[in-house]
C-alpha cells in the first residue's frame, strides 16, 4: 500500500454519519487492533492520486470519435443483460445512457424489470426503448431474485456474446469497443473480463481502482477478482447453464467459475472499463448488507473444487468476500529439505531448531550442503546434527554457485518433493510443510512459495513480479507484517509468475523435467528463472501467505562490493534480459500494465 502520514483532521472532517456508522460496524467485526491497521491502509494518501490519473487516462473526445468511425472486419453483437429491481430513476437513466454513449454500435441492452409496482421504472424503460430499438425490456409479475431475473434477461439476448451489467453501474464509453477489438484480433476468445473502479456521489467521483492480473485460478478461489465487466460467448452460457438460485448473492461468482472452467480461451483487458457505483445499500460500499452472499461465495468455491476433482476446505477470512482454501495432504510423501551452508553456525542453528522443533509433518529429510566452511564451530555443530537420522550432510567443494549446489543436492534427494530453504530462515507456522504439500500435490501446480518477514516483522517477500526493478522484485517489501496490502494481495493465496527459493517447494519430477536451476545464474535470479521455466510447461506457481517464516537475509555470500561480483551480477542481468526478453517486454501476466515497476506496493504507474 502507498505510504505517508495520515491527516486525521482532514479525514474525520469529511466523514458522513453513514461512514461513521460503517466504521463502528467494522470496529466490531475486526476488533480494535485489526480495525486500526485497516484504517491506516484505507486512508493513507495515494502516491499517485487516482482521480487526476483517471481523468488523464480516460480516452478524450477525439479518441472516442475516432473509435466510432472504425470499420470492422468482425463485428459481433454484444448483449448487455441487466436485472433491474427498484432502481432509482436517476441511476437507471445513467446506466442506460452509458450504453447509448458506447463507441461500438453492435450491441443490445436486455433489461428485466422485476419491480411490477414501480411505474417510474416502467415509464423510463418504455421511453428509452421507443428511442432506440437496441433496448429490449420485459416486465415480470414478481421479483425472482437476482439469479432468476438475470436468467430472464439472458432469455432476451440474441447476441454472439453476453456482458453482465448491474442496474445501477456504468460502462466506460469505450468498454464494448475494447471488447470488440479483442474479439476481432482473436475470435476464438470465450471469456473476457476487464479492470474496474468505483464511483460515488452526484459528480461520479472515481476511486478504488481494481487493476487485475490475467486469469488466475487460485486468486479466483480467494476472491471474485474478475467481477466486472464480464463478457462470455453466448453458446458457452447455453452449455454451462445460466444463473443458479441456490447461490443467490454470489450467483455471479458461481457463474464465473462455471464459465471459466469450460472456456478454452480467457482474455483480460487491462483497462478501466466498468464503474461500480457505491451508495449506502450497495454491496460495494456496505458488505454487511449481504452477509449471506459471502456464505454463498464459499459454497461456490466448494462447487468449483468438486467439479475440478480437488479436495479442499474453504473458509471465510475476516475480510468480507475473501476466502482461504486449505488442501489436505494425501498420504505421507517424503519431502527433501535442501539447505546450503557456509560457516553461519548461528543462522543455521536457528533455522534447524525451528524446522526440527516446529514442523508438524513427519516424513522429511534434511540435506545440508556444506560449501567450504572454515570455522571449528560449524563443524562441531555438524557433528551434533549428524546424530539425527533425518539429517544428511553433503559436501560441495567447488566455489559458491547457488544453482549448482542445489542441483547437486537434488540429485541426492530421496523425496518426491524438494523444499529449498535458506540457512537464514526460521519457521513460524507449524503446518508450513503440510500447507505447501497440499498445493504441490495438485496436478496443476509445480511450485509453492511462502510469505517471508524480516526480523523486525516487516515483509521481505510477498511474491515476485517480473519487471519490478528491471528484471524481477519482491512485493510488499518493508510493509508491516499485520497489513494485507493492495486488494489484500499480501495475505491471500494466488498464482504468480515467480516466488523466492528462500523457501520454495517443487515436485521432484518437475524439477528434473526442467533440468533444475540454471547454473549460468550462480547467485541472482535463478529462482525466478526456474519458476518461469516451470510456468512454460503449464504448471502454476502458487504464493501461499499461510506459510510464514522469518528470513534474516543471507550473510554468507556478502555484498556486491567487488569488481568481480558486480561484473557477475551484470552478466546475470543480461542473461535474464536475453532469455526472457519477450516476457519483460510484454509484462508480467500476473501483474498489470497500469501498476508501477519501480514500487513494490501495487501503486499506480504515472502516466507519461
Amino acid at each position: 500500500m502507498p505510504t505517508g502520514k495520515l491527516e486525521w483532521g482532514r479525514i474525520f472532517g469529511k466523514l458522513s454519519p453513514y461512514t461513521i456508522q460503517k466504521g463502528f460496524r467494522y470496529l466490531k467485526h475486526y476488533g480494535p487492533k485489526e480495525f486500526w491497521v485497516r484504517l491506516h491502509e484505507r486512508f493513507e494518501p495515494e502516491e499517485v492520486p487516482y482521480g487526476p490519473w483517471y481523468e488523464s487516462y480516460r480516452p478524450d473526445i477525439e479518441e472516442l470519435e475516432k473509435q466510432k468511425k472504425r470499420k470492422w472486419k468482425y463485428q459481433p453483437k454484444i448483449s448487455v443483460v441487466v436485472p433491474a429491481y427498484q432502481t432509482p430513476e436517476k441511476y437507471l437513466r445513467q446506466m442506460i445512457d452509458s450504453l447509448l454513449d458506447q463507441t461500438y454500435g453492435n450491441w443490445e441492452l436486455c433489461i428485466i424489470d422485476a419491480s411490477p409496482k414501480d411505474a417510474s421504472m416502467e415509464y423510463t424503460l418504455m421511453e428509452y426503448s421507443e428511442k432506440d430499438g437496441r433496448i429490449k425490456w420485459k416486465k415480470l409479475e414478481k421479483n425472482k431474485g437476482i439469479a432468476g431475473n438475470t436468467n430472464e434477461a439472458l432469455a432476451l439476448a440474441a447476441g454472439d456474446y453476453v456482458g453482465l451489467l448491474d442496474h445501477d453501474d456504468l460502462l466506460a464509453p469505450n468498454a464494448l469497443y475494447e471488447v470488440a477489438n479483442a474479439l476481432e484480433k482473436d475470435p476464438a476468445i470465450d471469456v473476457i473480463y476487464t479492470d474496474e473502479d468505483k464511483v460515488r456521489g452526484d459528480e461520479l467521483e472515481h476511486f478504488q481502482p481494481h487493476f487485475k492480473p490475467d486469469f488466475n485460478p487460485d486468486l479466483l478461489r480467494s476472491n471474485n477478482y474478475i467481477c466486472h465487466f464480464f463478457v462470455v460467448r453466448k453458446d458457452l452460457i447455453e452449455k454451462t447453464g445460466g444463473f443458479r438460485r441456490e447461490y443467490e448473492g454470489a450467483q455471479d461468482y458461481d457463474f464465473i467459475f462455471r464459465c471459466t472452467e469450460q472456456a478454452e480461451k480467457i482474455f483480460h483487458i487491462p483497462e478501466i472499463l466498468y464503474h461500480w457505483r457505491t451508495h449506502e445499500s450497495s454491496t460495494a460500499d456496505n458488505p454487511e448488507s449481504k452477509l449471506y452472499a459471502f456464505e454463498a461465495g464459499r459454497r461456490a468455491i466448494e462447487a468449483n473444487l468438486e467439479r475440478k476433482g480437488l479436495k479442499g476446505i474453504v473458509t471465510q477470512t475476516k475480510d468480507y468476500g475473501f476466502y482461504r482454501v486449505k488442501y489436505p495432504v494425501e498420504g505421507q510423501p517424503m519431502v527433501s529439505i535442501i539447505i546450503p551452508n557456509k560457516d553461519a553456525k548461528e543462522d543455521l542453528e536457528k533455522c534447524m531448531n525451528s524446522v526440527l522443533g516446529r514442523t508438524a509433518y513427519g516424513n522429511y529429510e534434511i540435506l545440508i550442503v556444506e560449501n567450504n566452511s572454515v570455522t571449528k564451530e560449524i563443524f562441531g555443530y555438524y557433528q551434533e546434527l549428524a546424530e539425527n537420522p533425518k539429517i544428511r550432510l553433503l559436501r560441495w567443494k567447488k566455489e559458491f554457485n547457488y544453482s549448482a549446489i542445489n542441483n547437486f543436492a537434488a540429485s541426492k534427494a530421496r523425496g518426491e518433493y524438494l523444499l529449498f530453504l535458506n540457512n537464514d530462515t526460521e519457521v513460524i507456522t507449524p503446518d508450513w510443510m503440510e500447507e505447501m504439500l497440499g498445493f504441490c500435490q495438485r496436478k496443476d501446480t509445480g511450485i509453492v512459495g511462502a510469505k517471508l518477514y524480516y526480523g523486525n516483522d516487516t515483509i521481505q517477500h510477498g511474491g515476485t513480479v517480473i519487471g519490478i526493478g528491471g528484471i524481477a522484485g519482491h512485493m510488499f517489501v518493508d510493509m508491516p507484517r499485520e497489513r494485507s496490502g493492495y486488494m489484500h494481495k499480501a495475505s491471500i493465496i494466488q498464482d504468480l509468475s515467480a516466488v523466492t527459493a528462500a523457501c520454495m517447494m517443487i515436485k521432484k519430477s518437475v524439477f528434473d523435467r526442467v533440468q533444475g536451476f540454471e547454473e549460468a545464474l550462480g547467485v541472482a535470479f535463478n529462482d525466478v528463472d526456474l519458476c518461469l521455466r516451470v510456468g512454460q510447461l503449464g504448471y502454476l506457481v502458487v504464493y501461499d501467505p499461510y506459510v510464514e517464516l522469518y528470513h534474516y537475509e543471507s550473510k554468507s555470500r556478502g555484498a556486491e562490493d567487488s569488481k568481480e561480483k558486480v561484473r557477475r551480477f551484470q552478466t546475470e542481468i543480461e542473461f535474464m534480459r536475453c532469455r526472457w526478453e519477450k516476457l519483460l517486454k510484454e509484462g508480467d501476466p500476473y501483474y498489470n500494465k497500469n501498476l508501477s515497476l519501480t514500487k513494490w506496493n501495487y501503486s499506480l504507474r504515472p502516466l507519461e
